[in-house]
């Protein structure tokens, strides 16, 4: 069977007169059984490529796509630019911090404190204001690495097994979800010490978070089949259930223009992203299908802006299926759902 990395890119503005969808596809190589992706500063698209351990590098533009060896015993869940425009990646197979350098593919690793190994179950990163990377494991840990002292520090999460997503905001702080735990944590930055906050709906799986330009926590819950957010400015929370039914919210993503983006997958549905511009009471189904995909990373998405000659675009990937492709395409706002169809709906 061949992995699936199906990347997709939407119009993130589109002429509502638009109707047509198109998508080009690239072949990777086999084998690679992508999970995350992450655009980087000049539009490359960063993949981890969990089953061979491999950091994966597509040009959209030529359609080459170069592969990182991460270590013998590597196996990237998540990947993210930091601010330093370099891929990061939590590695599972190492238990560690990946780094690879985007102009000498130099790779520096990372692992856990002796404690914490030989596996902690790491899912996904995000650097705060003073340029650390933090990081969770569904094991029951989260963690943080100052990559220029080399010092790194784990806790235990909050009960226990389930750290899933995490997010930084635009003041430098970190937030992060738990899938098992169902709840949204902040963490203090020096004392690492979180604070849990109880989203409105008892056992909604928070999978993934994202916070917006003014903070605000966007979260995908798993078992609800919600999104909701949660503004710490006035304490208080919204949410909206995605169409379909019995819809499985897996990703969320806020783009820089504070248009959001979540994705669904779930039985007999199939995935498909869902990008929102509440101030234009816009609504966008991003993809009808993610093909034979049940447990995916369906908008695992990513925006880019300001390239020469192109729209901005959003990637999202799966990492089941039996297709081996990239695949990118322009979307039209010729679906609104209920939830998200008017500005009094999300009141923001």
């Amino acid at each position: 069977m061949r992995c699936l990395l199906m990347v997709l890119a939407a119009l993130a503005v589109a002429s509502a007169s638009a109707h047509a969808q198109e998508s080009k596809y690239y072949e990777l190589p086999k084998g690679d059984f992508p999970h995350d992706v992450a655009v980087g500063p000049i539009g490359e698209v960063w993949y981890a490529g969990q089953n061979l351990g491999i950091a994966g590098r597509l040009n959209p533009a030529s359609g080459e796509i170069e592969r990182i060896s991460l270590g013998k015993k590597s196996a990237p869940r998540g990947v993210i630019v930091g601010p330093d425009g370099a891929p990061w990646f939590t590695d599972v197979g190492q238990n560690a911090i990946v780094r690879v350098d985007p102009a000498t593919k130099q790779v520096k690793v990372w692992p856990l404190p002796a404690e914490r190994m030989p596996y902690t179950n790491l899912n996904t990163a995000a650097f705060d204001g003073k340029g650390r990377i933090w990081f969770t494991g569904q094991n029951g840990i989260y963690g943080r690495l100052n990559p220029m002292a080399g010092d790194m520090k784990v806790w235990d999460a909050p009960r226990g097994r389930g750290p899933y997503g995490i997010t930084g905001t635009p003041n430098g702080d970190i937030w992060f979800v738990s899938l098992a735990g169902s709840y949204l944590a902040n963490v203090d930055l020096e004392t690492g010490a979180a604070t849990v906050y109880e989203p409105p709906t008892k056992d909604q799986g928070a999978r993934r978070v994202w916070s917006d330009s003014e903070g605000r926590l966007w979260i995908s819950e798993w078992n609800s089949g919600n999104v909701s957010v949660y503004n710490p400015t006035d304490k208080s929370w919204k949410q909206w259930k995605l169409p379909g039914e019995k819809p499985r919210t897996y990703a969320v993503w806020v783009d820089p223009d504070d248009k959001r983006c979540g994705s669904q997958t779930g039985q007999p549905m199939p995935s498909y992203a869902l990008i929102l511009q509440p101030r234009s009471s816009r609504a966008f189904r991003a993809i009808a299908k993610m093909r034979t995909c049940v447990r995916c990373s369906a908008a695992r998405v990513i925006l880019r802006h300001g390239l020469p000659n192109r729209a901005p675009s959003a990637y999202a990937s799966s990492d089941t299926g039996k297709d081996n492709d990239l695949v990118e395409g322009v979307l039209a706002p010729r679906w609104k759902p209920k939830p998200f169809n008017a500005r009094a709906d999300l009141d923001l």
